[in-house]
């Protein structure tokens, strides 16, 4: 008896302590899985356990031998604006014959929500291992479809608009990223998935291309006025660095540590995509589209699309440094691919061939920061056509950070083959308008201040002009005729962003 009584004693004494820490988070019993904390840091995709090649401290936690850090970060962003654009009024019959006048509403508002679980953990014995995944909302079209108008036309539809709840209800949430990883610091990190390449990983916090002076909207890299405005106004983001064509394919990845500052990385995509759509749908009881070797499957090496990489490689160097208060930071990388054979009568890609480098430079709070690239390649991680123009594209930018407040600007060029139909050639089907070449340039100005923590008021204002001869903005295709080859926006944006 006297022995059950003191079992129950200390069975009692350790609930009661686990219960007393536990009452420091107030409310938790009433919370109904609440928890009360103190803010931890942002949405943290790839986080310094997983992109640098080495576990620093900052940012997330960094797991201690037998533990795992669990999180489910995320980011609420809601904004207004106002755009100004030559796409927002359109003439009637610009989309055919018979069809009416369309005119956009410059005032808007915009919202959108994404989540970041992820592990992070480390064995006793030092191996570090861990997963990521992003999880988006995805806003679907406004209206009910239609049929098509014009062929190859993004506004080709005639249906009515849906109600507000129509349209909230057609949203789905997708995955955009789904990576593991395993590594150590003495060996480096190997991540394995749907994640960032090389050029995203060594951007890490956009330091060369988008920073981060603007609360996160995203400057020149498809940011809310861009999303917003009709979708030929987004500028061609050449750099690759957190864009969806460069960090979706399903790719392994090394990261060395670092040596006297330096470290190095390899990449290799097989495909544009993730073998499982070779064999699924959206119903596990359905046969999927790929029944053998042909167009429907996402790793055909031959067939009829020429314009589809293969085996994408990429290598590269990236350097870190602080020099009496000077922090130094440049990166490079070479990416070489492959590409699908197809028939000669077929329009001819070369595999791509091009360069990526940036440099950053700051002190005192003072951030210059330039990124470029160049070589065979057109748009954003796509095949440049044979005889076409290679793509060009640099940017550079100025920040200042100072405890909440933050501000900047930047501005980028890009010149590349544009439409692949504006080339001499005599495959069949050429458009035959004659040799052109794109011109991209944009420019914005913003700035950012920390409200209270992971709370942030952010204000940015954007200008894009485009340019090709011979091709229709409006339309997407190549016309040859005016006044839609050479279009320009400009907006202003106020956006208020959560984060934990």
């Amino acid at each position: 008896m006297r022995k059950t009584l003191l079992a129950s004693a200390a069975i009692l004494g350790t609930a009661s302590g686990a219960w007393a820490q536990m009452e420091a988070q107030p409310s938790v019993f009433q919370s109904q899985g609440m928890m009360a904390m103190p803010w931890a840091g942002g949405p943290a995709p790839n986080n310094n356990n997983n992109a640098l090649g080495i576990a620093v401290p900052g940012g997330v936690k960094v797991p201690t031998p037998g533990t795992v850090v669990i999180r489910l970060n995320g980011r609420v962003y809601a904004e207004g604006d106002l755009s100004y654009s030559s796409l927002a009024h359109i003439p009637a019959g610009t989309y055919g014959a018979g069809t009416p006048a369309f005119k956009l509403n410059p005032v808007g508002m915009a919202s959108f929500f994404r989540l970041y679980p992820g592990i992070d953990g480390m064995a006793t014995n030092g191996l570090r291992y861990g997963a990521g995944v992003e999880i988006r909302q995805n806003v679907m079209g406004g209206n009910t479809f239609g049929p098509a108008t014009v062929a190859g036309s993004q506004l080709q539809t005639t249906g009515a608009a849906s109600s507000a709840s129509g349209n909230s209800s057609s949203e789905t949430l997708f995955v955009r990223r789904a990576f593991t990883y395993i590594g150590s610091d003495q060996m480096g990190i190997v991540r394995v998935g749907m994640a960032d390449g090389l050029v995203s990983l060594f951007d890490y916090t956009g330091v060369f291309t988008a920073g981060s002076w603007d609360g996160g909207i995203g400057n020149i890299l498809n940011s809310g006025v861009q999303a917003v405005t009709p979708n030929n106004y987004l500028l061609t983001w050449a750099f690759l660095s957190g864009n969806g064509v460069e960090y979706d394919s399903v790719k392994v990845v090394y990261l060395s540590p670092q040596f006297f500052g330096v470290d190095f990385g390899l990449e290799y995509d097989p495909s544009q995509g993730n073998n499982f759509s070779n064999s699924v749908t959206s119903s596990p009881y359905q046969t999927g589209a790929c029944l053998s070797a042909s167009a429907d499957c996402i790793a055909v090496s031959s067939g009829n699309d020429p314009s589809r990489w293969i085996n994408r490689v990429a290598a590269g160097l990236r350097y870190q440094g602080s020099f009496a208060g000077l922090d130094v930071k440049a990166y490079a990388v070479y990416i070489t691919s492959g590409s699908e054979h197809a028939p000669a009568t077929a329009q001819r890609f070369n595999p791509l061939n091009e360069f990526n480098g940036g440099i950053a430079l700051s002190y005192m709070g003072v951030t210059v920061n330039a990124d470029a690239t160049s070589g065979k390649t057109n748009g954003s991680n796509a095949l440049q056509p044979s005889g076409g123009a290679p793509e060009r594209g640099v940017l550079a930018a100025i920040s200042y950070a100072n405890g909440p407040i933050s501000f900047g600007a930047i501005g980028g060029i890009v010149d590349s083959q544009g439409s692949n139909a504006m080339i001499p050639s005599s495959f069949v089907g050429s458009a035959g308008f004659g040799a052109t070449q794109r011109h991209e340039a944009a420019f914005a100005i913003g700035g950012a201040y920390k409200i209270a923590p992971g709370f942030t008021l952010a204000a940015e204002y954007q200008y894009v002009q485009k340019h090709q001869s011979g091709f229709n903005f409006a339309t997407g295709v190549a016309t040859g005729l005016k006044p839609y080859n050479d279009i320009k926006t400009q907006g202003i944006q106020v956006a208020t962003i959560v984060s934990w």
